[in-house]
Formats: structure tokens, C-alpha cells, sequence
């Protein structure tokens, strides 16, 4: 059972671990450790766990915050499926979304991609039949791409000793391709603007556009999701709920309503947090899942900080960028408004995307870079059994901080009149968007609510309401620094900061730090 803080006196003086934040980096942290024999305490600031893996009901409704869809879970062989499976005993089941599960839609034009390596290829050359080898190119480098990752990312898990000596052979190999642009990349490839456009529709994933992006980062999302797209059944809160029991069995637990204000360190060890209501927690590891940003500057004591010189670190890397994201109630089952599983990725006709988001952050009322659109009670066979005659749709957007950074000091829910104007604006455009699209749900819509970056902030703790984390260009991926162990002894990070943006690459993060804390090699175990 997840329990309150507030309701949990009997809490332990000591744990083995001890992991801030209940995101997917950190309930895959702790569910590793816990089947290792450690009693973990995993300590959320809100009242709901699971990070961006949380739902949140109103109205009747309920929406997933950030788990769109998951790539490579449909294979019960593959890693991903088999770490999911090892976290949570097996008990997390998956939909498939089917056929194509991105809709990438230019103006009038609409591209499918289709799940299957050989499917996926077949469908872009009948797009673009003069592209026929550049397309062929284009997936082998993909494939290339993601496979040199691999020692790169153990080389963050050996110690120290290890890394100087072999580290450097691990690495070279994947810097090749994730030193260069993704519009570098694939213009090597092609001249074709159009086809460029379509192979990177994915780039919201990540949250970088293709001259920004590196193109590790690109290929690794691509990957992902070439076997096709699925949704947990039950919803996203089925992970938490899942991976809960596997902590309790080892004497551990998930506490909410439990924020740490300090992490407390002597002779530069770590040993244990300070809570905000006072309340000290000792334990031999510390874990922070909250971000190596909010990490450094917010939960570090100053002088730890100074003397690892880590906001030097910080000034290495950029926040990543900020979104919109409405989420919508409408009267009528998915089957009734004919709703899809497959996401449709939305982008103006002229420009590439580096061009759109250039003209939109210059003027806002210039076309939306990108509107995502994705229909999770579609993609849930479990929903209707929950929400009989409802559905829900999510619409997803880039904006940037700033237009609402004088609002940062209000309180949720009490931002003012100013500040619901300028979100009931975005709503009724990103709307607009999505009657485009799907014409037949307009007059459906029974209710809606737009949450901006100040809502990512005040759920996350990210500076900026980022939703990536650190952003995924070239440099990102030459910092030495973003690896599970730090300077001060016995305190780590995991999350997506130290691999890659989203559930995936936070789910791994989960492997990495554990191996580094227990120096077991976890992938010989899944």
C-alpha cells in the first residue's frame, strides 16, 4: 500500500536506501535494489507517486500525465519488455496500439508509420520511391546507432578504475553518430526536405528539433518504436501500483506527502535526509530521482556543492524544453466518437521543424511547431470497463517558459485572471487543432484543463517545468559527469538525466545505478 507520510509515524529510523522521487527512475531503483535484499525508502514530495507515470481524476475523468505510449514491450524477449517484467513480477500487461502508431501530418499530407522494420521501410519508399536508399541507409544507421550505445551506457555503471582503462573503447564507437546533428545525419542522406520532415515527425518525443537534436537521440527513439507502440492496460498508474508490492516485500515502502529538504552528508558520505517538518532518515545509499538540476541546487548542502564545484557541471547542459499539454473529457465511449489508438504528430506545411519552432518562439501566434494528439482511453482496453460511455484525448505542445515565469511564486490552482486568460487561449487552439483532425468529436467535449510549465514544475521540481529533463544535443552526451555515482560517497542519481528522456530510458536508469551502488551486473539477472 502507498501511504502518507503524514499518516506513517512508525516509520524506520534507518533504511539501506534511501531514494528521492517516486518517477520511473526511482521506482525502477528501488525495485531492483529490493529484490537484491535492500529495504528501500522511497520518498515522494506529492500526494500521488509514479512522476510523470501518475493519473489525476476530475470531473469523472481520469488522464495519464506522461505515459503516451511504450515501444518494444510487445516482445517478450526484449529488454525493455523484460525489465518491465522484472520490476513488477510480471503483472504489468500491455495493449498494442496495432498497424501505425504515429501519424506524422503535414498541412493536408498524412504519413504512416507502420509497425515492422520491413513494413516501416516498404510504407516511407512508397511515399518517396525515388528515396528508396537513402530510406534503406537511413534504418541501418538507426540500427548502428542504437547498438554502439550500448557500451557507452554500461561504461556509466563500471567503476572509476575501469572506465580509464577501457572506457574511452567503449565510448568511440557510439560518438561517431551521436557527435553529429540528426539534420546532419540525414542530410548526408537525402536532399529531399520532405522525407527529412517525416523521418523526424517523432522529434516532440525527445523535445529537440533535427539541428538541435543529437542524432544518438533521434535513432534511439525511432528504434524504440519500429516494433510498433503500446499502453498499459489499466492505465499508467498500473506501474506504481505494480512495482509497490515488490519494495514492501523487502521491508520497504513508498511514502508520499514526504518531502526531503536537505540530504544530509559527513566527511563528504552521505547518510541520510532532513525532511522539511525536521524529521532525520538515516541509510547507508542515497538515491536522487529528482533531477541532476534540482539536485545540485536545491537538496545538496551549499558546501558540498562548492567543494565539487558541481554548478560548474550545470552550466555544462541546457534544461530541456517546456510544454503545454490539455487533456480532454468528451461524452461518448472511444468506439462511438471512432477515436484511434495511433498518436497523430500535427505540423505547419512550410518550413522544416527547425524553421517552425524558430517563427513560433518569435511570435506566438504564428502556427504551433508541433501538436501532439493522442488518444489514451482508445488505446486502454481496460478503459471502458472503468469510464463506461467517456473517452479522453490529450494534446500536447511546445511553449516556452517565460510566458509564464511571472506567475512562478503564485500557488497552484490560484494563478489569477491574467494567467487562466492566456491558458484558455492556448486551449481553444490547440482545440481548433484537434477538430481539424477528427471533425467528428467536436460537440463531444464535456470538459477540458490545460496544464502549462508552472504545473510541470510544481509536480516534478524541474527549474523551468521542463518534461525531457536535461536537453538531448550532441554535447549532452560527452559529459562525463552524468553517470549514477558522484563525488560525495555514497550518494547517487538515477533517472532520465543520466541516460536518455522518457519512461525508457528512466526505466534503464534503474539498472545502471543499482549496478553501481551493488557493483551486481542486474542485465545477467533480467
Amino acid at each position: 500500500m502507498i501511504q502518507s507520510y503524514k499518516q506513517q509515524p512508525q516509520l524506520e529510523e534507518t533504511y539501506d536506501t534511501i531514494i528521492i522521487g517516486s518517477g520511473m527512475g526511482g521506482l525502477s531503483t528501488a525495485a531492483i535494489l529490493s529484490k537484491q535484499g535492500h529495504r528501500v525508502l522511497v520518498l515522494e514530495r506529492h500526494y500521488t507517486a509514479g512522476g510523470f507515470t501518475h493519473v489525476f481524476k476530475r470531473k469523472g475523468y481520469e488522464w495519464d500525465v506522461g505515459i503516451h505510449y511504450i515501444g518494444e514491450v510487445q516482445r517478450k524477449n526484449s529488454m525493455m519488455r523484460k525489465l518491465f517484467d522484472y520490476i513488477t513480477n510480471g503483472e504489468l500487461k500491455w495493449a498494442d496500439m496495432g498497424e501505425v502508431y504515429d501519424r506524422i501530418v503535414i498541412g493536408d499530407k498524412h504519413f504512416n508509420f507502420v509497425k515492422g522494420v520491413k513494413n516501416f521501410k516498404k510504407q516511407m519508399i512508397s511515399y518517396f520511391p525515388e528515396e528508396e536508399r537513402a530510406i534503406n541507409t537511413y534504418v541501418d544507421l538507426v540500427f548502428k546507432t542504437v547498438k554502439a550505445s550500448k557500451n557507452y551506457f554500461i561504461s556509466k555503471a563500471i567503476p572509476p578504475f575501469l572506465n580509464t582503462l577501457i572506457g574511452r573503447f567503449l565510448k568511440t564507437p557510439f560518438y561517431k553518430l551521436a557527435d553529429q546533428t540528426t539534420d546532419e545525419v540525414l542530410r548526408s542522406l537525402t536532399t529531399n526536405e520532405t522525407l527529412i520532415k517525416v523521418l523526424t515527425g517523432q522529434y516532440g518525443d525527445y523535445g529537440l528539433p533535427p539541428k538541435q537534436s543529437s542524432f544518438y537521440m533521434h535513432a534511439t527513439v525511432v528504434r524504440h518504436y519500429f516494433d510498433g507502440g503500446s499502453f498499459p492496460v489499466g492505465g499508467s498508474s498500473q506501474i506504481v501500483k505494480n512495482v509497490a508490492p515488490i519494495i514492501a516485500a523487502s521491508g520497504g515502502t513508498i511514502l508520499i506527502n514526504a518531502e526531503v529538504a536537505e540530504v544530509l552528508i559527513e566527511n563528504n558520505r552521505a547518510n541520510g535526509v532532513r525532511m522539511t517538518d525536521g524529521k532525520i532518515i538515516k541509510a547507508k545509499n542515497i538515491v536522487s530521482n529528482a533531477g541532476i538540476m534540482t539536485t545540485y541546487t536545491k537538496l545538496l548542502p551549499s558546501e558540498s556543492v562548492k567543494k565539487h564545484r558541481l554548478k560548474e557541471q550545470l552550466q555544462k547542459v541546457n534544461p530541456s524544453v517546456a510544454h503545454a499539454s490539455l487533456y480532454v473529457g468528451l461524452e461518448g465511449s472511444p468506439e462511438e466518437l471512432q477515436l484511434p489508438k495511433t498518436n497523430y504528430w500535427v505540423y505547419p506545411p512550410e518550413g522544416d521543424h527547425d524553421t517552425c519552432v524558430k517563427r513560433y518562439l518569435e511570435d506566438l501566434t504564428q502556427p504551433f511547431p508541433v501538436v501532439y494528439i493522442s488518444f489514451p482511453s482508445a488505446k486502454d482496453p481496460d478503459w471502458s470497463n472503468r469510464y463506461p460511455g467517456k473517452s479522453t484525448i490529450d494534446i500536447i505542445t511546445l511553449i516556452p517558459y517565460e510566458i509564464f515565469e511571472k506567475w512562478s511564486d503564485t500557488p497552484w490552482k490560484k494563478r489569477g485572471k491574467e494567467y487562466e486568460s492566456i491558458k484558455e487561449e492556448l486551449a481553444q487552439r490547440l482545440l481548433k487543432e484537434l477538430y481539424k483532425q477528427l471533425p467528428q468529436v467536436e460537440g463531444k467535449v464535456n470538459c477540458y484543463e490545460l496544464s502549462t510549465p508552472l504545473s510541470t514544475k510544481h509536480f516534478v521540481n524541474y527549474k523551468k517545468g521542463e518534461i525531457y529533463g536535461l536537453d538531448h544535443s550532441p554535447s549532452r552526451f560527452r559529459q562525463a559527469f552524468l553517470i549514477p555515482r558522484t563525488p560525495i560517497k555514497n550518494f547517487y542519481l538515477t533517472g532520465q538525466d543520466i541516460v536518455t528522456a522518457g519512461v525508457g530510458g528512466a526505466l534503464f536508469s534503474g539498472v545502471l545505478t543499482t549496478m553501481a551502488i551493488s557493483g551486481k551486473n542486474v542485465l545477467r539477472k533480467v
